[in-house]
C-alpha cells in the first residue's frame, strides 16, 4: 500500500498480517478521497476520525492531503502494531496522528474540539450497519461531530438495504453510492430537518 496523493505521496504503507483486517484497495481507497475533495472543495482544515483504523491508511491519505488533524481508532494488536510503524514512518507528530488503542464501538470519543467533519467508517464487514451507524449517532448525541460533517462508510454490497434503513432511522441522508464489486462504498450527511441551529 502506498499514500496515494499529496505531502507523503508514494510512501509505503505498512498492512496489518493475518484476516483480522481487510485494507481498502488503492482503486477504492483513491475513489473516496475524490468523493471527499469533490464534496469538501479539498481536505484542508479537515479533523478527521479514522474509526475503525487498521492500517491507518484513510487517516494517512487525508493528513497527506491536507486534513489539520486525524484520530485513529483500533483495538486489533497487528493493526495497531502496523497503525503506529506508519505513523512513525510518515514523521506525524502526535498532534497530528492521534492513535488511541480502543474499540470505537465500546470506547467512542466523547470530546472533540474541533469536531469531526470527516468520519471513515471502514469496520470489518461482519459488523451490523445498524451498530456502525449508531455509533455516528452517538457521536452527533456528544456534539463531537460538525453539523456539515462527511460520514464515508465502506461496506459490502450485501448489507446495501441494511445500511439504507439504519441511515433512514438515525436521520442521515445519503449523499452518494458507489459499487466496486462487492465493495460499496456511501457518502452520508446529517438530515437537514434534524440539524439544531
Amino acid at each position: 500500500m502506498r499514500i496515494i496523493a499529496g505531502e507523503y505521496r508514494g510512501r509505503t504503507l505498512k498492512a496489518p498480517k493475518g484476516e483480522g483486517t481487510r485494507p481498502t484497495t488503492d482503486r477504492v481507497r483513491e475513489s473516496m478521497m475524490s468523493v471527499v475533495n469533490s464534496a469538501r472543495g479539498g481536505f484542508e482544515g479537515a479533523v478527521v476520525l479514522d474509526a475503525f483504523a487498521g492500517s491507518g491508511a484513510l487517516g494517512f491519505e487525508a493528513l497527506s492531503r491536507g486534513a489539520r488533524c486525524a484520530h485513529f481508532y483500533e483495538c486489533g494488536g497487528e493493526a495497531m502494531r502496523a497503525l503506529c510503524a506508519n505513523a512513525k514512518t510518515l514523521g506525524l507528530e502526535p498532534r497530528d496522528a492521534r492513535i488511541h488503542r480502543a474499540d470505537v464501538l465500546k470506547e467512542p470519543p466523547t470530546y472533540a474540539r474541533p469536531p469531526f467533519d470527516l468520519v471513515f467508517l471502514d469496520p470489518p464487514y461482519v459488523y451490523q450497519a445498524e451498530a456502525v451507524l449508531d455509533l455516528v449517532a452517538g457521536l452527533r448525541l456528544c456534539g463531537v461531530l460538525a453539523q456539515d460533517a462527511l460520514v464515508v462508510y465502506e461496506h459490502d454490497a450485501a448489507s446495501v438495504s441494511s445500511v439504507d434503513e439504519a441511515a433512514k432511522a438515525r436521520d442521515l441522508s445519503l449523499a452518494q453510492r458507489k459499487k466496486y464489486g462487492d465493495t460499496v462504498v456511501d457518502v452520508l450527511l446529517l438530515d437537514e430537518s434534524s440539524r439544531t441551529v
